[in-house]
This record gives structure tokens, C-alpha cells and sequence, in this order.
């Protein structure tokens, strides 16, 4: 049977065993590389459906499927959710008694099993011939696979053995999933891994049901009670740098009435499990942990994670935050960070090789530029991952939303930066120039004569901190290159020339000030809510912990959120309607169905102005502004546009957000294969872009074609042409 052939398959797969009725983006993709036997790399960020891409793909094909995990309570809690479903899952690691280890062996060989999870260690161990003698194979997919590459954030040397797998079973495929790579670490694992012309899928890295926000650090435990005032009834993680700030904040917040345990290395084992699954069965609110905590969970229903210090690296961020609205809804990442905290990693880190050193230290300048900046933080996230970002505003980070406040006279504070650089000649880094600048006591500044500047001294009144912030921020906006090599020289742009001149005005920003008096904020209410009766969403609530407690569950395996608020939204009053909802698959209606049905109607006979079987479709909720609808106002856009209107014109016509306008554009590129950028980008530009763009040999990547140019041309010409160009390639 072809591939094609097979997504009827799939999608019936989908809709019988998890109660989806699609795919998410790549999911499709990924599921074919499988059925097609071929090869892939599958980087999707995390609660982009990794699992479901080998999961699902595993039951439409014969064989076992075999899935390497790290991580032992994770791969139980997965299969007990395939279990939960009624797909038959085991798994196999190190720390299993004999027997159950024996019974899952006996299970393999009889064919019974068609995803067996097993630890890298215990693949090592056993040898993959004596694990899996006697039972066809179908694939092996490799989850966290960006632990196999020294360029990643969390090597482990057991997943350099698994290229052993090729020799052993040289007629299945390997599929590589990671949530966070950077181009360099993907093409390693491939090469680590032995791929033979993998299928390559990147999702984005874009989480928009994600708000990211950077504040500095004062108060970290009233800081972390008002976010968790926000968020009252609702899970939320703590991430530490060390084990003594995870014991002292989660102390100093129970005593504040909210409930939160630790969790480090340092605990008894017995006390860290206990801890952990308290949480996950939604027995305590807050976990405050350190970075060992939260790899081994598949919780999809934590509400904010905040980081009461500087994370590592932009891949640990990414990872660590991404924890957060795993299921879809909305939900919160705060970074409060303070200069101490770099001090501390390095103190951490001082006795890696060189080789090591050299990358942590980048890494460290990298994520410290994200949370001083007051750039875009979404744009800042993807752009780091190698993911092109042309929209103005994301609004949905602090700085999108207006929440930092403007500096006066940005423009004036931008020059003296910007001049203090070409006056030091571009050889010195961001932490130099803010000395001098500050007039701070450094012996270094006196021995090279940078005293006598006329740049010295400027902003002695402000922080160093807030001055780096406002280098970073220059060079997240285009008026510098810094390109984060720990103290790599400062460049000025051809745009930075501009500000000098007065030719253009950046945008600074600075810290807002935080008082210290504890005053509990409104929690926001978003479109996620409207139609759910949150009084029936509680009790489905408690009845989801009773029944997950009865079964040896977790809460979130019974059903997730955003099924419990369709349920208090909808109001099924039968099984068949209860099906149509989302994430309510055939063996948990069977399961489950009678008693929530029960539930539902129990709550709407005690409030009988509550209607049953609401059919949404047919009452969508009202739009917030009148005005045309969005596909006229798109339709209008385009075609203007395709007459060579400018982005800038287009938005005036239609009243929308320039970022708006140039995303149709760019998508109208790809859909209709158009290869002329020179309706909207100046010929002279387009000719640098291209000439740039086969130089670096790069098509795909928004950063490297800017900095090239040295930040003169805009990204949004930059996007645009290099759209038309792939079409002209026939990528």
C-alpha cells in the first residue's frame, strides 16, 4: 500500500485512538517518512506532536517500532497513555525488576507489542540483536536525539552507540526527533546516527499561545507570587540555578499560602518522586526546581514557567519554557535574571575544556542578550534557531505588548553608544564599551587612554547592566553587530551610520520599576474562555483527579484541558456528542464517557439556564471590532499588492499592521511561485540579497544575510526576496 493511500489510514488512527481530526504542521510529513521507510530528522518545538509522528505510524505498519527515550518516567507515563488507549506499548530500561523485564522480552517476541520504549543504556546494555531476536522491526525513532552531538546542550555519550542500530537492522529506518537543535547540531545527528538521505522536517519554533517576558530580579519569591496569583488553580514550574535558591523559594512561597515543593538532585530519591508526582496529579500548584527537573514529564496543562534565573543556553530556554501550554492553551514564560547569575554559571562551568568553555561561554552571552534586550523576544527565540521573523510585532512577549517603557531620548542615548564604539574603533566588546561609557574604575581604560575620550563617562548615572541592555537591544534592532563570541568588537552598522546622523530613531527601552508591596493582579481573561462555564470545568476537574486516581493515572491522561473546557462549553448529553469533541478518542468514551455525561448533566439540572449540546459552529462567538471580515480584508490586500503596492501603502489602504501586510505577501510568493521581488524591493536591493545570499549559500535564514550586509537593508526585503528566490530554485 503507498503512502498516500495510507492517510485514510492515519487520520481514522488519529480520530479512533486520540480524538484528533488532523494533523498538526509536519505531522503528515513525518508520518510518511516512516510508512515510506525512508530516513528523517524531525525537529518540532516542544507540544508540537512529536510523539504522535512515530506513535501513529507504528499501528499502520507491521512489526514492532522501537523508541529510544532517555528519560524512564517519561516513557512510562507514555505508555501508559498508549495503554490508556488501548494500543499495546512496553518498555524496557535499567532500573526494572527481572520479571516485568522477562514478561515485556516474552511480549515482543509474540508479536504482541508495536511500540517498545527503551533506554539508551539498556539498548547498550543488552545489545540490540538479544532485545529484539525474533521480532520484526519496524523502525527505531530516537527521541531527544540532540543528546547524541557535543554541539548540543545535553551530550550523553550512551547515544553515540546507537549507530550500532544501522548494522543490526541495516533494512529499518532511523528517525531522529529533537524539540531543540540548531542547524549544526541537526546535520551532526544525522552524521552521528548514520542517516541514509533523511527526510529533513523543521517545524516552527513558534509557540504563539506562549507570552515570554524579561524582567530583572529583585524580589524573586513576590515576583513569582504575583505571576502565580495570575494563575491561581493552575500549574506552574520554578526553574533555579542551584539547589539552595529551589529549598529557599519554594519555603518562602508555601509560607505565602501557595502550595510548592522542591526539586533537585540533592533529595532522597524517594522524597524527588514523591515531589514530582504531586505534581503532576495536580496535588500542589508550584514545583521550584532545578534544570534537572521537567525532561521525564508529559504534564500538558502547566500554566507559566519562570525562571528565577539566567538559564544556561537559548536551547535550555527553549526547552525549559516550552514546558509551559504543551496542550494548546495560553500560558506564561517569565525570566528574572540579574548580572550575579552569569558570574555563577561561569563559577559553574570554569573547569570544562577549552573547546566547551568556549561554547558555554557563547551560549551564556546569547541567552543574557535575549533577557536584557528589549527587542522583540519571540523574534529574538526564532531567529536564534535559524527561523526568519518579519513581523513588527509578535504581541506576545512584554516588549510587543508596550510593557517596558520607552526611554527619553533614545535617539540621543543611541548615539552616544553608537559613537562611544567608532571611537574605540570597533576592537572592544559590549562589556568594555559600557565601561567607559560608565566611567567605571578599570585599570584597562586608563592604560589605553580611553579616558580622554569625549565618550567617556556619558552614562556614568546608568547601570551596567542597563547599559549591555541597550547594546544588546542596538544590535537586536540593526544599529550594531555583535555577534555574541564573548567579547567579540562591536561593529556599527550601515544603519547604525544612520542613527549617528540622525537619519533614523531606535527604540530603547528600559526595566520597569517593580515596588515591593505584594498586590494581587486580575487574571487576563482571553477568547480560550468564552462559552466554558468555569463552575462545571472545576467539577470536571475533580472528576478527572478521582478517576485518573482510581485508574493509576495521571489527571492530563484521562483528559487534557482544552477537552475538559470543550465539555463545559459544549455540554454533551451523549456519547456521540461527547465524540465529537477534541482529544476524546473511542477508548476513553468508552472508558470515561458515562460518567462525565453524569457529571454534565447533574451541573445543568441544578442550573437550568444552561443549555446542553451546544452546537458551536453554529454560534461562533462574536468578533471583538466590526469592520470588513479578515478574508475580504486579505483578499483586498492582495490585490493590490500583485499591482506592486508597497507593504507600507497596502497597510494604509486596508488598516492592518505592516507585519501583517508583508505576511500575506511572502505566503502569496510561495502559493502562486512568483520569482520577481522587484515589485516591492528596490532593484539595488535585491542584487546585494542575492549576491549575499549565494555567497553564504543561504536561503532559508533571515540573520546571516543582515549581518552580512551589515544590517543596511531591512528584513522584510530581505524575506521577500529570498522567497522569490527558493521559488526560482525550485525549492
Amino acid at each position: 500500500m503507498g503512502v498516500s493511500s495510507q492517510r485514510p489510514v492515519l487520520l481514522d488512527l488519529l480520530r479512533r485512538h486520540w480524538g484528533y481530526d488532523g494533523f498538526r504542521p509536519l505531522q503528515q510529513e513525518a508520518m510518511e517518512a516512516h510508512l515510506s521507510r525512508r530516513d528523517s530528522i524531525v525537529i518540532l518545538p516542544t507540544g508540537g506532536g512529536k510523539s504522535l509522528c512515530f506513535q501513529a505510524p507504528a499501528l499502520a505498519m507491521e512489526g514492532t517500532a522501537i523508541v529510544v527515550s532517555p528519560l524512564i518516567s517519561l516513557m512510562k507515563d507514555q505508555v501508559d497513555t498508549l495503554r490508556g488507549m488501548g494500543i499495546q506499548a512496553g518498555k524496557l530500561h535499567s532500573g526494572q525488576p527481572v520479571d516485568e523485564a522477562r514478561a515485556v522480552g516474552d511480549a515482543l517476541r509474540s508479536g504482541d507489542l508495536r511500540l517498545l520504549y527503551v533506554s539508551p543504556e539498556r539498548l547498550i546494555m543488552e545489545g540490540f540483536d538479544r532485545i529484539t531476536r525474533g521480532a520484526p522491526v519496524s523502525f527505531l525513532a530516537v527521541d531527544e536525539a540532540h543528546c547524541i552531538s557535543e554541539w548540543g546542550h545535553d551530550f550523553r555519550k550512551e547515544y553515540r552507540m546507537l549507530a550500532g542500530f544501522r548494522e543490526a537492522f541495516p533494512e529499518a529506518s532511523i528517525h531522529a526527533y529533537t524539540a531543540t537543535a540548531t542547524p549544526q547540531v541537526a546535520k551532526d545527528m544525522g552524521a552521528q546516527l548514520g542517516l541514509r538521505k533523511p527526510v529533513t522536517l523543521i517545524g516552527s519554533f513558534d509557540r504563539p499561545n506562549l507570552f515570554y517576558r524579561s524582567e530583572p530580579r529583585g524580589d524573586a519569591t513576590l515576583q513569582i507570587r504575583r505571576i502565580a496569583a495570575r494563575h491561581r488553580g493552575e500549574s506552574g514550574i520554578v526553574y533555579c540555578i542551584s539547589r539552595k535558591d529551589t529549598e529557599k523559594i519554594a519555603e518562602e512561597l508555601r509560607g505565602a499560602g501557595i502550595d510548592a515543593l522542591p526539586y533537585h538532585a540533592g533529595l532522597a530519591d524517594e522524597v524527588r518522586a514523591t515531589n514530582q508526582d504531586r505534581f503532576i496529579n495536580d496535588e500542589v500548584q508550584v514545583i521550584v526546581a532545578t534544570i534537572a527537573f521537567g525532561m521525564g514529564i508529559d504534564k500538558p496543562d502547566v500554566r507559566f514557567v519562570v525562571h528565577a534565573g539566567l538559564p544556561k543556553s537559548l536551547e535550555n530556554y527553549q526547552q525549559e519554557s516550552g514546558r509551559a501550554g504543551r496542550d494548546g492553551l495560553a500560558s506564561e514564560c517569565v525570566l528574572l535574571h540579574s548580572g550575579a547569575d552569569i558570574m555563577k554559571w561561569k563559577h559553574i562551568t570554569r573547569d570544562l575544556p577549552a573547546a566547551q568553555l568556549r561554547i558555554s561561554n557563547n551560549k551564556l552571552r546569547a541567552v543574557e542578550d535575549y533577557a536584557t534586550s528589549f527587542a522583540c523576544r519571540r523574534a529574538a527565540l526564532l531567529r536564534y534557531f535559524g527561523e526568519g521573523w518579519t513581523q513588527e510585532s509578535c504581541g506576545g512577549c512584554d516588549v510587543c505588548a508596550g510593557h517596558p517603557s520607552p526611554v527619553p531620548d533614545s535617539l540621543v542615548v543611541a548615539q552616544k553608544i553608537l559613537s562611544c564604539v567608532k571611537r574605540l574603533r570597533e576592537e572592544h566588546g559590549p562589556v568594555y564599551t559600557a565601561n567607559v561609557l560608565r566611567a567605571a574604575d578599570d585599570a584597562r581604560i586608563v592604560e589605553a587612554g580611553h579616558h580622554q575620550l569625549s565618550t567617556y563617562g556619558l552614562l556614568r548615572d546608568v547601570t551596567a547592566e542597563v547599559v549591555r541592555g541597550w547594546i544588546a537591544q542596538l544590535s537586536a534592532q540593526g544599529y550594531l553587530l555583535l555577534d555574541g563570541r564573548g567579547e567579540a568588537p562591536l561593529r556599527v552598522t550601515a544603519r547604525g551610520w544612520e542613527a549617528i546622523h540622525g537619519r533614523a530613531t531606535p527604540q530603547l527601552f528600559q526595566p520597569s520599576a517593580r515596588g515591593e508591596e505584594f498586590v494581587e493582579e486580575e487574571v487576563p481573561q482571553n477568547d480560550e474562555w468564552q462559552g466554558v462555564d468555569r463552575d462545571l470545568f472545576e467539577e470536571l476537574r475533580i472528576l478527572r483527579a478521582n478517576l485518573a486516581k482510581d485508574s493509576d493515572l495521571r489527571p492530563y491522561q484521562v483528559f487534557g484541558d482544552r477537552t475538559l473546557r470543550e465539555m463545559a462549553s459544549v455540554r454533551p448529553s451523549t456519547l456521540a456528542g461527547l465524540g465529537r469533541l477534541y482529544g476524546v478518542g473511542q477508548r476513553k468514551r468508552e472508558s470515561y464517557g458515562d460518567a462525565f455525561l453524569a457529571a454534565i448533566r447533574s451541573f445543568c439540572k441544578r442550573r437550568p439556564e444552561l443549555p446542553v449540546d451546544v452546537d458551536l459552529e453554529a454560534a461562533p462567538p462574536p468578533r471583538k471590532a466590526s469592520g470588513p471580515s479578515p478574508d475580504r480584508v486579505k483578499a483586498q490586500a492582495l490585490e493590490l499588492l500583485r499591482k506592486g503596492g508597497s507593504v507600507r501603502d497596502v497597510a494604509e489602504v486596508v488598516h492592518r499592521a505592516e507585519s501583517t501586510i508583508r505576511g500575506y505577501l511572502v505566503s502569496m510568493i510561495g502559493e502562486e511561485n512568483l520569482t520577481d521581488p522587484e515589485l516591492w524591493v528596490p532593484a539595488s536591493d535585491v542584487k546585494r540579497i542575492r549576491s549575499a545570499a549565494k555567497k553564504l549559500d543561504e536561503y532559508t535564514r533571515l540573520r546571516p544575510i543582515f549581518d552580512h550586509l551589515e544590517g543596511s537593508i531591512p528584513y522584510d526585503h530581505i524575506s521577500i526576496t529570498l522567497a522569490c528566490l527558493r521559488n526560482s530554485r525550485g525549492e
